[in-house]
């Protein structure tokens, strides 16, 4: 049985929201981490930019196996085979140490995404059953720099982020934060006090630190255009490396 979708202009660009040309690079990075070897099996019945393409759909569309199944003219057997095989291919690059003598801002927030698997997730102030996912943006290119692995969802930001690999990975780099990551080492806003108000300065300090980190959430309000960030079926790991993954093109659709 013959697919509809391949990897060609008008599929990938109504498909998956990256231009042509940025889908290229995606298929480069993928084949450069091995994603074009064997399966451990039978060889692959897609080409790997069409397999690029279908794991992108995935993410973007949020379609279950079946609907995807006849899109590419495969089993859903193969399709879940193909997300799990190069999902984790296109996990987020490390962000580069800091250079001497360059400062740089970066951002960080936590958002909750709602899964399916009991074992990451956990009953959420947003009234669904969520894991708590931090994401670290440069607060000048807006890209994403780096993310956490998901939490349970009733976790707050601080001890989320404490318990990451971020403080690591931002040792050097200064970073802003909301009031939830108090007492973090972050920079966080002036907090107001009962009976004590904030200086004019203070006020001024933290209208402009409002300014600034809404830019982070608008890094999230552009994530959630791929769908598997609404409502995530994956297990175990599925979210982390959907997470990655929609960073990663996320940051090609910005960059030029």
């Amino acid at each position: 049985m013959g697919g509809v979708l391949r990897a060609e202009s008008v599929w990938v660009e109504t498909f998956t929201g990256l231009r042509m040309d940025r889908f290229v690079k995606l298929v480069k990075v993928v084949r450069e981490r091995g994603g074009d070897g064997p399966g451990g099996g039978r060889p692959w019945c897609l080409p790997l930019a069409d397999r690029v393409l279908l794991v992108a759909v995935y993410y973007r569309t949020n379609l279950t196996m079946r609907q995807l199944a006849p899109l590419f003219g495969i089993s859903p057997a193969t399709v879940c085979r193909i997300i799990q095989r190069l999902g984790p291919l296109l996990a987020l690059e490390p962000a580069p140490r800091p250079v001497a003598d360059v400062e740089r801002l970066w951002i960080v927030d936590g958002t909750l995404i709602p899964v399916r698997d009991r074992s990451v997730g956990a009953s959420s102030r947003n009234y669904r059953f969520s894991a708590n996912v931090q994401v670290v943006i440069d607060a000048d290119t807006r890209l994403v720099v780096a993310s956490a692995r998901p939490a349970p969802g009733n976790k707050a930001d601080a001890h989320v982020w404490r318990e990451s690999d971020l403080p690591a990975a931002a040792a050097g780099t200064t970073v802003i934060a909301d009031g939830a990551y108090l007492g973090t080492g972050l920079i966080v806003p002036h907090r107001r006090r009962a009976g004590r108000p904030l200086l004019r300065g203070q006020e001024e300090d933290n209208a402009e630190h409002r300014r600034v980190r809404a830019r982070v959430e608008h890094t999230f309000a552009r994530m959630k255009d791929w769908k598997i960030l609404r409502d995530c079926r994956q297990k175990s790991d599925g979210l982390h490396h959907a997470v990655q993954a929609v960073a990663t093109m996320h940051n090609l659709t910005l960059t030029r």
